[in-house]
């Protein structure tokens, strides 16, 4: 009977359609997911989505909706993106779903009848966004500690969960299981920073909005997140307080929760205490994973640097955005992504090192031996290392997705594939088939690379699923399976390769980057103010709205990979530098530009253009000449135009 493995994500908030640092989180665990169902676990991977809360009744209202109208939309389009990505989730949870509400309704009660739960009030600083209550003092620069927003003071009746009794009882489990908690310094940041200094009871209701589960026994209040969004993980199972199913028995506890770094302190101390109030085994492990930033920036839409994931598969497929978000992300600190390096490392790693070395080999057995496979029986120099290498990959990735270092494991994969476009420099199959003495030995080196490949082939499907299954194609092997490559040799000799493929084209990145900036602009215009519908009528209020001031400009520069666009640093008399991207390069030069003042649309939404973060526009005419930027040299800076 096959070992079970229980692995979930972290549930995401209906506030808004995730953007891809979101996405990266069910990718990973995805893969992992896949991994283990390779070695022959019998896996069950949750993920779904967390629906209640204040924020999302003050998005329902300002969209004109109900909020089950408004959640059921963001939760659809949160699943297509799960789907998007080729993730094999076994149960898509949500917490609007009947049988989890009920099950929260019958937690709370049990809580709340053993004396874990009490009724009280909570008078504090809260932050809205964050759904979260703050004393003063945890307060960073006098805003909220997580999100850095503003807090307002708050109080309100409420019902609080009994923390501080399993204090005691948390700390000790922590520091007899070293790997509950990973990374290691999360542990250090939770065990120090949060449960030694001494808990204080959980608010667990709220009165101040509607959106929520309701205390059945106190209609007034609902069920604050932490019960609700946390209690996913064995609602999901079938767990019930009265009697829970046979797959609760089977699956919980769980293997590992994957979330992210921000609520580590939440799964690893209110999600603990909650199970241990309930009398049920704890998770075995929390892996708290960092976070994906655009270039060095939190991804934020209001920061314009916002990439979604249905995007970038569109330009680059499915696969290579799996291969990106997985092999970026390092294990403790946080990732990067931006178009330029995405389209780096798909060039670099997927054209020239994986589809090249796939490509050639299968066109030279195609080329040699008509397909058809040789024994691999005439050793020669460099086998051995090639063998080895393939081997130890295995064991290298194994060792790697324990310790959930992914992007390691597959460094080690590609270090294969690497060390296999080096054999063939090494051993020069075409210098070979040039004398038939050594058709043996030229049958061998291609048998050596065939069953590289196979390995890849394998090793590869958590991450490249569709690229995996191409490759094993092209080799038309069924030889597929995890068992096939605990040592090098399975290939079966006379056996016959099919047609070599392209798995990834190589990419025109500086066309690419200006097809990407067109459409950003695009976008841009879509989103400017009336005043720039020159065809429409509009009213004097709300041209009003558009801030309109002079501007020097203070340096000027090229943007590279950017043949249309100019970045300019201008001065608008606020104190402070503003950066502009204008797509007016071969109109101008910079030194046409630099001194010169120019008029600004000084509140345009940001925007990122090809990794330069837009902040205005300067407005120019369109000419039987071309693009004329509107000169104002004899206006001081800072003179608002009306």
């Amino acid at each position: 009977m096959a070992s079970k493995y229980y692995i979930t994500t972290a549930i995401a908030y209906t506030s808004r359609k995730p953007h891809i640092g979101n996405s990266y989180e069910i990718v990973l665990t995805d893969a992992i997911a896949r991994y283990k169902r390779m070695q022959g676990y019998d896996v069950f991977f949750l993920t779904g989505t967390d629906e209640h809360g204040q924020k999302i009744e003050e998005y329902a209202k300002q969209a004109g909706v109900s909020p089950k109208e408004y959640v059921d939309r963001v939760a659809g389009q949160i699943r297509e993106i799960c789907d998007l990505l080729n993730t094999t989730y076994d149960k898509f949870i949500r917490t609007t779903d009947d049988y989890h509400e009920k099950a929260v309704q019958k937690i709370f009660k049990k809580l709340y009848d053993q004396g874990d739960i009490y009724k009280g009030h909570y008078e504090g600083l809260y932050c809205t966004p964050c759904e979260s209550f703050w004393t003063e003092s945890q307060l960073k620069d006098g805003k909220c500690p997580d999100c850095g927003r503003e807090v307002q003071p708050a109080r309100e009746e409420a019902y609080f969960l009994k923390l501080s009794k399993y204090q005691k009882q948390l700390e000790e489990f922590i520091e007899a299981h070293e790997n509950f908690i990973f990374p290691e310094a999360r542990k250090k940041e939770m065990l120090n920073n949060f449960i030694k200094p001494g808990l204080q009871d959980l608010c667990v209701s709220r009165t101040s909005f509607q959106w929520g589960i309701p205390v059945e026994f106190d209609p007034g209040h609902v069920i604050y997140v932490w019960i609700d969004a946390l209690s996913n993980y064995i609602t999901a199972l079938g767990y019930d307080p009265d009697g829970s199913s046979e797959t609760y028995k089977k699956y919980w506890p769980a293997d590992v929760h994957i979330i992210g770094k921000d609520i580590v302190r939440f799964h690893t101390i209110y999600w603990p205490i909650m199970l241990m109030a309930l009398g049920e085994p704890l998770p075995k492990q929390v892996f708290g994973h960092p976070w994906l930033l655009f270039g060095e920036d939190k991804m934020s839409k209001s920061r314009g640097n916002v990439i979604y994931a249905d995007e970038l598969t569109a330009r680059f497929g499915v696969d290579a955005v799996r291969y990106y978000l997985l092999s970026e992300m390092p294990y403790t600190s946080d990732g990067s992504i931006t178009y330029e390096t995405i389209i780096e490392r798909y060039n670099a790693d997927l054209a020239n090192t994986l589809g090249n070395l796939v490509n050639r080999t299968i066109t030279m057995q195609n080329k040699y031996f008509d397909g058809v496979i040789q024994p691999g029986d005439c050793a020669g120099p460099f086998d051995d290392a090639l063998k080895a290498l393939a081997e130890q990959t295995v064991k290298t990735v194994d060792r790697c997705f324990d310790q959930y270092r992914i992007a390691d494991a597959l460094d080690a994969i590609f270090a294969l594939a690497h060390r296999s476009n080096k054999y063939i420099d090494e051993t020069m199959p075409w210098a070979l088939a040039k004398d038939a003495a050594q058709k043996a030995r030229l049958g061998t080196v291609l048998y050596n690379l065939l069953e590289s490949i196979r390995f890849l082939s394998v090793l590869l499907q958590p991450f490249m699923p569709e690229t995996a299954e191409r490759i094993a194609q092209q080799l038309q092997t069924d030889l597929t399976g995890y068992d096939s490559i605990q040592s090098f040799g399975a290939l079966r000799p006379g056996e016959k390769v099919g047609a070599p493929q392209v798995l990834f084209a190589r990419i025109d990145a500086e066309k690419m980057l200006q097809e990407i900036e067109q459409a950003h602009q695009n976008e841009q215009a879509a989103s400017k103010p009336d005043f720039v519908a020159f065809l429409d009528q509009i009213g004097i209020d709300e041209f009003a709205k558009s801030d309109l001031r002079v501007a020097k400009v203070k340096a000027c520069e090229p943007v590279k990979r950017a043949k249309k666009l100019l970045k300019l640093t201008l001065d608008d008399g606020s104190g402070a530098e503003r950066t502009v991207a204008s797509g007016i390069a071969q109109y101008y030069t910079p030194d046409q530009l630099t001194g010169r003042n120019v008029i600004v649309v000084a509140n345009l939404k940001p925007a990122v253009l090809c990794g330069v973060e837009s902040a205005g526009m300067i407005l120019a005419a369109d000419t039987p000449e071309g693009v004329r930027v509107l000169f104002a040299d004899d206006l001081p800076v800072g003179a608002k135009i009306r």
